[in-house]
């Protein structure tokens, strides 16, 4: 009986590499699919599967899709001196800034603020020419899709691009996390949104939101009059203005605000990035 079973459990699973390789998909939409069945007989997590989605569709996307635009970099003027520049980094902790001439279409390069670090050995008062602290700037255009610019990253050393649009003009900045951000979703460190909080300011005046965030905090905060009568939380909220389950990048709009989806599973969302609509 036992041999039997064997047996039965070995042309089992024969069929099944039988059939993986005679029934292979034809196109993107297929081999999705066939992913997603394998999630369902959970034979990949829920993590594995949107980590897998997000490398495929990371194809279909382009730079201006995911960039930080023009009106939201904040970028170091040559001509300002370390008290001058100083406080914005320490406001954004960011780790790298463009450096501009005379207006944000004059980039002249890249400032690291880890090049920083000498100027606490040195006078305050010391005279500085940031220019000598520079790193070439990488210019990319804005249709340039995120599978090749990730691929020159990794080629060049880069972590971040000046996006420039079709008449030579500055459009934004991309890094390195925001392309892996579409594959592995939100990168989080030690500047991100606390796990006790629901709420976090960005500079740039987005906000980033946790989908659990209940329907009464979100009110107060942003002192909106969403009902709470169907939905506790705002990812509720969210997901009911769309209709279905909203896969990363999704964008609805509820009131006067713009909700992007930054991370979704299967079963629910996780984190929302909100943009008030009269930016």
């Amino acid at each position: 009986m036992s041999e039997d079973r064997s047996s039965s459990g070995q042309k089992t699973w024969l069929g099944k590499i039988t059939q993986a390789f005679t029934h292979e998909p034809k196109n993107r939409q297929e081999l999705l699919q066939l992913l997603r069945e394998a999630h369902q007989n959970k034979l990949l997590d829920s993590e594995a599967l949107a980590i897998v989605e997000g490398a495929i569709q990371v194809a279909d996307l382009q730079v201006r899709d995911i960039m930080v635009p023009r009106s939201q970099m904040i970028s170091i003027k040559a001509c300002q001196s370390p008290r001058e520049f100083l406080p914005a980094i320490l406001d954004s902790a960011h780790s790298r800034y463009p450096v501009i001439g005379e207006n944000l279409d004059d980039v002249i390069g890249i400032l690291l603020a880890k090049d920083l670090l000498p100027l606490v050995l040195q006078d305050p008062q010391a005279e500085m020419d940031i220019k000598n602290l520079l790193r070439p700037a990488t210019f990319v255009p804005e249709s340039k899709r995120l599978n090749v610019l990730l691929r020159e990253f990794r080629a060049n050393h880069n972590h971040m691009a000046v996006v420039i649009d079709e008449y030579g003009g500055v459009a934004g900045l991309v890094t390195i996390e925001d392309v892996l951000e579409q594959i592995v979703g939100e990168i989080e460190d030690e500047h991100d949104i606390e796990e006790d909080s629901y709420i976090k300011p960005l500079p740039s005046g987005d906000f980033l939101i946790k989908a659990l965030t209940p329907v009464e905090r979100f009110n107060e905060f942003f002192d909106s009059a969403f009902s709470d009568d169907e939905f506790d939380t705002i990812g509720g909220l969210v997901m009911s203005s769309f209709g279905h389950l909203p896969k990363r990048n999704e964008v609805t709009e509820l009131g006067s605000y713009r909700f992007r989806v930054l991370s979704a599973d299967s079963r629910r969302i996780h984190l929302l990035r909100l943009t008030p609509e009269s930016r």
